[in-house]
């Protein structure tokens, strides 16, 4: 599970730069996914991993 962990967090950090937006990674029912930051709800039931942002 490590290695999809890094997987994600690899193409979580790409996406942040080439959308040139925020991009948050989370986790359900075992499964990693990634939405742009504005596109979650605080009603959503996702475990929050990091949120990657393009300028920093």
């Amino acid at each position: 599970m490590s290695h999809d962990l890094s997987l994600a967090q690899s193409h979580a950090f790409q996406l942040s730069r080439d959308l040139m937006a925020p991009v948050t990674l989370f986790t359900v029912d075992g499964q990693y996914g990634v939405l742009p930051s504005d596109e979650i709800e605080p009603d959503d039931d996702l475990e929050i991993v990091h949120e990657y942002s393009p300028w920093h």
